[in-house]
């Protein structure tokens, strides 16, 4: 099993930059999508962004396109997510998960997770 703990959130204004870490413990031999999703007050946990440990393939959210960076260092058994151009839109709890099987945009594939770090874009 793999234990995953985000850390990098905060309060931060719109236009903001903040980069998020997941330091992954354990059963470290990963080869397989590291993804990070988010969850806003009242919604579902929704995708933000996925890379293949391995070959460093990477899947984006619509809404994150181009402002979101998602990159691995696996001396550090570490995935990152940079964010840039924060919106307030983009605040919720931020979760790193380990892909098992299926879709990587669906949470169901992912066996997995982290406890969550709080991010908050004030307008």
């Amino acid at each position: 099993q793999v234990q995953l703990v985000e850390s990098g959130g905060g309060l931060v204004q719109a236009g903001d930059s903040l980069r998020l870490s997941c330091a992954a413990s354990g059963r470290t031999f990963i080869s397989t999508f590291m993804a990070w999703f988010r969850q806003a007050p009242g919604k579902e946990r929704e995708f933000v962004a996925a890379i293949h440990w391995s070959g460093g393939l990477t899947y984006y959210a619509d809404s994150v396109k181009g402002r979101f960076t998602i990159s691995r260092d696996k001396a550090k058994n570490t995935v990152y997510l940079q964010m840039n151009s924060l919106k307030p839109e983009d605040t919720g709890v931020y979760y790193c998960a380990k892909h098992n099987s299926g879709s990587v945009y669906s949470t169901r594939s992912y066996d997995s997770w982290g406890q969550g770090t709080q991010v908050t874009v004030s307008s």
